[in-house]
């Protein structure tokens, strides 16, 4: 059974960071693509970015480019999500997903998904 399990979660002050862990299992972490989503309550769900198994590149949304990094750790079957000046707009429930041609294509009815870690960004 594919599984994603989120890690990482919390609370933080604006301006602050935080690292989020998405711990793959069931298979070989390399052979799919990566991204991460988010939802805040009454939104939508919204693509955050995402790592290609193909050349390793990332892609990111406009909305936080410059702010967050996405990395991956084959032989741990572990990507993460580094959030830095983090504002109280990224305030959410993120979620990782895994699956072919993700970055190209985005998730599809084959793609595996995490349960979801809340982050709170607040005074």
């Amino acid at each position: 059974q594919l599984q994603f399990v989120e890690s990482g979660g919390g609370s933080v002050q604006p301006g602050g960071s935080l690292r989020l862990s998405c711990a793959a299992s069931g298979f070989t972490l390399s052979d799919y693509d990566v991204g991460w989503f988010r939802q805040a309550p009454g939104k939508e769900r919204e693509g955050v970015g995402c790592i290609s198994r193909t050349d390793g590149s990332t892609h990111y949304a406009d909305t936080v480019k410059g702010r967050f990094t996405i990395s991956s750790d084959n032989p741990k079957k572990t990507v993460y999500l580094q959030m830095s000046v983090l504002i109280p707009e990224d305030t959410a429930v993120y979620t990782c997903v895994g699956g072919e041609r993700l970055c190209e294509k985005g998730p599809n009815e084959l793609s595996s998904w995490g349960q979801g870690t809340q982050v709170t960004v607040s005074s």
